[in-house]
Order: structure tokens, then C-alpha cells, then sequence
């Protein structure tokens, strides 16, 4: 699951350019005390797991190119998914043909990292019905957007899996735990001098 997590996750940060910080309200409390820095907080990526998610967006090609990205973004119903996949690529891509290989996927990581923010949008693009919960049935929802195909009983047993209070919901606190257990937190400058991405 949390492979699918962070191409959403991905995903998100692409589309946009700076943390969302009205969905703060997501955040647990003790999520925000952690750190003054809030939904600020920057994590590095690990790099196997971005390689799992590369393949996934690539088809298991050496690059991802402009079908593979339309084709995600459509299925996640991204307005004008052309486009949008067309401005990634350029942006990311450093080759001519636009498109993006693991080095140029992984650069784009290593320098913007993750931030919290980022992870509060792809727990809401797994909510499908945003009650600030990820249930079985909202997963399995969203799986079948990105074309995985699993059972109810198969995305309950990954729910489970991450779901630590036993009320067979992923909540917010769960989800931060799940998705950055193999990130590590990067140290950021004074607040005076962030630069957001």
C-alpha cells in the first residue's frame, strides 16, 4: 500500500508548488506539538521505495514518459491531465524528449523532499469520502483509480496492517507514521530563511 501512497504523494507535490497549509486542520494535535515547524517539516525520501514507485509510473521502462504520466493522471481525474503531465515532464525531465529517468526522479526528490503537507494531500486522495478516515472500502476506491485491482477483504487486511488503534481505520496519525517510517527527517534552515518548494 504505501508504495501507491507515495506515487500519490508524488503526484501531489508535482501538481503543486507549496505546502497546502489549510489542510492543517487534518493534523492531529500531537502531530502539530512535534514540531513548531508544523506541516513545515521535510523529510528525504528512501530511495528504494522511490524506485518501487518509479517503476509503478514508469510501466517498469528506464523512464516514465508523456503516456505514462496522461495516462496516470487521467485515472486519478487530474483537470486537463495532458497538460498537466506535458508541465511535469518538462519541468522534471532533463532529457529533450521530456521525459524523466530515476536519476532526474530521484534529483527532484533529494532537493525538494517530502514535506508534511504533501503527505496530508495523498491521505486525502485515499479518503475518498473525507471523513479524515482511509477505510477499507475508500482504499479499495482508490486503488481501482490507479488500476490495481484488489479485493475488499485484501485492503482490509492492509488497512490492518496499519491501522494501530484496532478500529479498522487508517486515521491521519497513522498514515504519518506509515509513510515516513522510512524517511528520514531533513534539517531545515531558521524559519526565517525556508524557502518553500
Amino acid at each position: 500500500m504505501s508504495c501507491w501512497m507515495i506515487l500519490c504523494l508524488n503526484l501531489q507535490s508535482a501538481l503543486s508548488k507549496k505546502p497546502n497549509l489549510k489542510l492543517e486542520k487534518m493534523m492531529s494535535t500531537r502531530e502539530r506539538q512535534v514540531s513548531d515547524l508544523g506541516l513545515m517539516r521535510r523529510y528525504e525520501p528512501d530511495e528504494d521505495e522511490m524506485k518501487q514507485v518509479f517503476d509503478k509510473m514508469s510501466n517498469n521502462k528506464a523512464k516514465i514518459e508523456f503516456e505514462d504520466m496522461r495516462a496516470l493522471l487521467e485515472r486519478l481525474k487530474v483537470h486537463d491531465a495532458a497538460h498537466e503531465a506535458k508541465q511535469i515532464l518538462q519541468t522534471v525531465g532533463s532529457k529533450k524528449d521530456s521525459s524523466v529517468d530515476f536519476g532526474d526522479f530521484m534529483e527532484v526528490h533529494r532537493k525538494g523532499g517530502v514535506w508534511t503537507s504533501d503527505i496530508v494531500s495523498a491521505f486525502k486522495m485515499f479518503d475518498r469520502d473525507g471523513d479524515g478516515q482511509i477505510s477499507a472500502k475508500d482504499l479499495k476506491d482508490a486503488m481501482g483509480m490507479l488500476s490495481e485491482d484488489c479485493s475488499l477483504e485484501e485492503c482490509r487486511r492492509m488497512v490492518k496492517e496499519v491501522d494501530k488503534n484496532g478500529d479498522g481505520l487508517v486515521g491521519m496519525d497513522d498514515f504519518m507514521a506509515m509513510m515516513t517510517r522510512t524517511m528520514k527527517l531533513s534539517r531545515l534552515p531558521s524559519s526565517s530563511a525556508i524557502a518553500l518548494p
